[in-house]
């Protein structure tokens, strides 16, 4: 294995409201490249998972042991900080969806999402 895995473990939680939580350990966390998307990945699978267990979403928890900026992407946080954060989007699955195996790209839209032009960045690993 060249590089261990980034995101160790997640662990659900299902709370007296009947709201799913998913509580995501990370090992080490590139906040520049691979943070944001790990965020949108995982409340994906929280939102996914919820609706095929008929429960509420709940929280998403982030905890990284090691979480960095790469000394080559310092120009480009930078200038992401610069931005104003726009509103954010409302994500939509397919509500016919009761399987987990089930979802395809087509049942999942994000009504309303609009986004800053790209920030390049080398993978610094």
């Amino acid at each position: 294995m060249a590089l261990p895995p980034c995101h160790a473990f997640f662990q659900f939680y299902v709370n007296d409201n009947n709201e799913l939580s998913l509580h995501l350990y990370q090992r080490s966390g590139d906040m520049f490249l691979g943070v944001p998307f790990n965020i949108a990945s995982y409340s994906l699978l929280l939102s996914m998972v919820a609706q095929v267990t008929n429960l509420k979403v709940g929280e998403f928890i982030h905890t990284i042991g090691d979480a960095h900026i790469y000394s080559n992407h310092i120009d480009q946080v930078n200038a992401q900080l610069e931005r104003a954060p726009y509103k954010l989007p409302k994500l939509i699955l397919n509500k016919n969806i009761k399987n987990i195996f089930d979802f395809t790209f087509e049942d999942i839209e994000l009504e309303n999402y609009i986004s800053h032009e790209t920030i390049k960045a080398k993978v610094a690993v």
